[in-house]
């Protein structure tokens, strides 16, 4: 086994930069031929730009972005991918993300490149890995797939839930590698613990989807799990990993990645916080400058496994409300189509909160007279309360608390997703 998955993660980071630049060029040149989007986005700049000659940072800071949040209106208005894949491109599956957001994929040797997350964690030819992401309708539980299945790996697709077979999996299969969110694979550690189950075989993991606290790190080091974090996007790919816990997330290679002021199109200051902002070199799904909607910093200075890409010091916040619960997004968009399920709901605010590090969302919803709530029988209250919980499931993939509330008692600060979990 050699120390890198790429010989190139030790390369010299001039030599990096020189290299992914002096390529950039002609990638836009293609990008703008074969892409309806980027044809319609920088048609606009001509005159003062030309796109296909950007080969600088500075000059790449120019050009428009592309939000993830606005990805839901222009694929509603350019089903299924906005334009944004390229003519020449080969689609094999797309999925669906929440929002809806349709994500492509191309059946290509680990197209979304996470191998190199699973090396850095340790996983080898031969190791079998029980991956807990879903492969329902979502990307998460094949990028994991692909990836492990790189490096060598036999995988389990068990997706995630039915706690009881996927220990008793554990106990048949003796993997030696878990994947998938954090959470659950301490829901699987509880489980086993209370009832006496043996998954020693489990040493290491690597996890994604959700924040990974130091507390909940070394919940999983005591025990024997040596736990990971790689940080990837349905649109994406692989975005950055880590090779040492706690020492930030080194960029994958083939991307070009800006920390961006959010809401502009300038780079910050490296170690200030802004929007991940990704360029990559994608031929079936190309994206340039693409905001993510995740807030990190640049962390300065090289990793001490060796390898030389640029770090970022991992996921601190949202640059939109759009929030990630249980490895899933939830738009704003969303709780808008719950609090529209009625016309009695003026207002709607879904706060999200964390307990013994398992997301968990809770719904209100305003009633739109003053003495609603007083009017309302409780055979009304409870048909509301079901309807607002069967809606809250239908429209984000995910179960939430749900309560009706008296008007006026949401703050009128325009939040319509309040994230009040901790980073950290």
């Amino acid at each position: 086994m050699t120390k890198y998955y790429h010989s190139n993660e030790q390369q010299d980071p001039q030599a990096r930069e020189q290299s992914l630049f002096a390529k950039l060029p002609q990638f836009i040149a293609d990008v703008e031929k074969n892409s309806l989007h980027y044809q319609e986005l920088f048609a606009g700049i001509h005159g003062v730009t030309d796109a296909s000659t950007i080969n600088s940072r500075a000059q790449l800071a120019k050009l428009p972005i592309t939000r993830k949040s606005e990805l839901i209106a222009l694929q509603k208005r350019r089903p299924p991918f906005a334009g944004i894949n390229s003519r020449n491109g080969n689609i094999h599956r797309i999925f669906q993300s929440p929002g809806p957001i349709y994500d492509p994929e191309s059946c290509q040797e680990d197209w979304w490149r996470m191998g190199q997350a699973f090396y850095a964690a340790g996983f080898v030819a031969g190791d079998l890995v029980q991956n807990c992401l879903s492969y329902h309708l979502t990307p998460g539980g094949f990028i994991l797939d692909s990836g492990a299945r790189a490096c060598g790996c036999m995988v389990i697709p068990a997706g995630p839930g039915q706690t009881e077979q996927q220990l008793d999996i554990i106990e048949d299969l003796k993997p030696q590698g878990y994947c998938g969110t954090p959470s659950f694979l301490k829901i699987l550690l509880n489980k086993a613990k209370e009832q006496n189950r043996d998954i020693s075989s489990v040493k290491k993991a690597l996890v994604t989807g959700e924040a990974l606290p130091k507390g909940l790190r070394e919940e999983f080091k005591n025990a024997g799990i040596n736990v990971l974090q790689a940080y990837a996007s349905a649109d994406v790919g692989l975005i950055g990993y880590e090779s040492i816990a706690d020492d930030g997330l080194i960029i994958s290679e083939n991307l070009i990645v800006e920390i961006v002021r959010p809401g502009s199109l300038t780079p910050v200051a490296d170690g200030e916080i802004g929007e991940v902002v990704v360029t990559s070199f994608n031929a079936d799904y190309p994206l340039i400058r693409f905001a993510t909607g995740d807030l990190s910093a640049v962390k300065v200075g090289k990793s001490a496994c060796g390898r030389t890409n640029m770090r970022i010091k991992g996921w601190l916040g949202r640059a939109d409300q759009t929030t990630k619960v249980k490895g899933m997004f939830v738009h704003p968009e969303q709780v808008e189509r719950v609090r529209l399920i009625a016309d009695c709901f003026p207002k709607a605010r879904l706060t999200v909160t964390q307990q013994d590090h398992q997301d968990k969302m809770h719904l209100q919803c305003e009633l739109g007279e003053d003495n609603a709530a007083a009017i309302l029988t409780d055979t009304d209250k409870k048909q509301l309360l079901n309807q607002l919980a069967d809606a809250l499931k239908q429209f984000t993939k995910l179960n939430g608390s749900v309560e009706l509330v008296a008007r006026g008692s949401l703050p009128d600060d325009g939040k319509v997703i309040d994230d009040q979990r901790v980073i950290g």
